[in-house]
């Protein structure tokens, strides 16, 4: 799409911002207004759309994309939203730990125990820890309590969460993240452990590292996100 504005910018309406283009408030895809909970995410999704050059680029718009997914998704059918989440907590990636080689089993060790024993502290639940790649199911108790634990965010927050939860392939690293009982960095570091260690040991794939690096820049917004809809 051409670019067929001159000024993007933020402005205060009932029940939130919302973000004008030429004066006009913008849409959703659904053609919902678009309209954000603070004025810091409204003023970065317009910094967004005064970023586009001759040409609307929406993959270079993140922040618009996860405000209009809030709006147009999740809002929509948030329960159903939980659920896919929530399921992670079965299946959280830090449960399942390597039969071999010992070192990169010491690295799990050492880089996801500190998180799950938060987890535990910070929830009250317990995990079951699995050695390979066969499913075992978390108590059910776990799991519950982690969805409780989602269905308490604001739906802007959660829609960040999807993300997330998705390139981590971790609700605790996720939830973690969202309580600053981690960094990114420890966050990103690891959730990718496994392929980092393949990296090491084997070298780098050039289409691994694209597609590591695409995921880094979806984490990198879900972050940013998270920190404005706090704000």
């Amino acid at each position: 799409m051409k670019r067929f504005y001159k000024e993007a910018a933020a402005a205060p309406v009932d029940g939130g911002w919302q973000v004008t283009l030429d004066g006009r408030a913008i849409r959703t895809p659904a053609k919902a207004p678009l309209v954000v909970p603070g004025e810091a995410m409204a003023r970065a999704i317009a910094g967004e759309w005064a970023a586009q050059g001759e040409e609307i680029k929406p993959g270079s718009m993140p922040l618009t994309g996860l405000a209009n997914a809030t709006i147009d998704r999740v809002s929509a059918g948030r329960e159903a939203f939980i659920d896919s989440l929530a399921a992670y907590g079965d299946g959280d990636v830090l449960a399942y730990r390597a039969e071999h080689p010992d070192d990169l089993l010491q690295r799990q060790v050492a880089a996801w125990n500190p998180i799950l024993d938060w987890a535990e502290r910070r929830y009250g639940v317990e995990f079951t820890l699995v050695q390979g790649i066969m499913h075992k199911p978390q108590p059910a108790g776990t799991v519950a309590t982690l969805r409780a634990a989602l269905a308490g965010l604001d739906d802007f927050t959660l829609t960040a969460m999807q993300p997330l939860v998705t390139i981590t392939g971790s609700l605790v690293i996720a939830l973690a993240l969202l309580e600053s009982a981690i960094d990114a960095e420890t966050g990103w570091t690891a959730a990718h452990l496994d392929e980092l260690y393949q990296v090491e040991k084997w070298g780098e794939d050039s289409l691994a590292t694209a597609a590591r690096d695409h995921r880094r820049a979806d984490f990198d917004a879900a972050m940013c996100f998270v920190r404005l809809s706090a704000s």
